[in-house]
């Protein structure tokens, strides 16, 4: 059986409170509808080809000030009147705050002597935004995020590279995310994966994961 070595950590919705809340957040500070808001990239996607432009964002194809443009075109279709998106990245992350009880639980595994990595859909304009909430480079060895390497997640391509990075086969990897399709897709390649949903059900799901696979041994720490 092989030993997890490594665990590989979304960062928003994980290692933060849920990003829907940030969303919610953001739609309320500026007086836009849930609805309206959904809809909206619902007509963007229609205009850009079918192809959502969050993902084009994630991915680095779409700027934050293109995305941003195309979204308040849309939403004026929607709302019949303009949006007010400014700074809408920092309003965004005014409503994102640090999952501390997650990320102390993470500390303790670095100290157990678990190889630490984060794997993340991101913005590339937002790196200094999310990259300062936490002590990332403390725990970290490495980050992905979508936004620099052009593929995101569920795409089987952004786990090879991080995999690839580690130096590590998928079976020796754990990999947690607060969305089950991108924990099914790293189960495709043959790495452990937790599903986040809470506090608790995660870091239950997490120790029982590791102990069924053992801990490195206090020798490689």
């Amino acid at each position: 059986m092989t030993r997890i070595e490594a665990i590989v950590s979304d960062f928003g919705g994980v290692l933060t409170t849920p990003l829907l809340d940030a969303f919610v957040g953001l739609q309320e500070r500026r007086g836009i509808p849930l609805e309206a808001f959904g809809a909206a990239l619902a007509r963007a996607a229609a205009d850009n080809g079918g192809v959502n432009p969050l993902f084009e964002l994630e991915t680095g194809r779409l700027t934050e000030a293109q995305f941003v443009a195309a979204l308040g075109a849309a939403l004026r279709e929607e709302l019949g009147r303009e949006a007010d998106l400014a700074r809408f990245g920092e309003t965004f992350f005014e409503h994102l705050h640090p999952n501390d009880e997650l990320f102390a639980f993470m500390r303790t595994l670095h100290g157990r002597g678990y190889r630490m990595a984060i794997l993340t859909n991101n913005v590339r304009e937002w790196e200094p935004l999310w990259r300062t909430m936490l002590p990332i480079d403390e725990l970290f060895e490495l980050v992905v995020d979508s936004g620099f390497e052009g593929v995101r997640k569920p795409d089987p391509r952004i786990y090879e590279v991080t995999l690839d990075r580690l130096g590590l086969a998928p079976e020796a990897t754990l990999f947690v995310d607060d969305t089950e399709v991108n924990c099914e897709a790293a189960r495709a390649l043959g790495m452990q994966a937790v599903w986040f949903r809470s506090n608790a059900q995660a870091i239950g799901e997490i120790e029982r994961t590791l102990a069924q696979f053992s801990e490195p041994s206090r020798s490689q720490q």
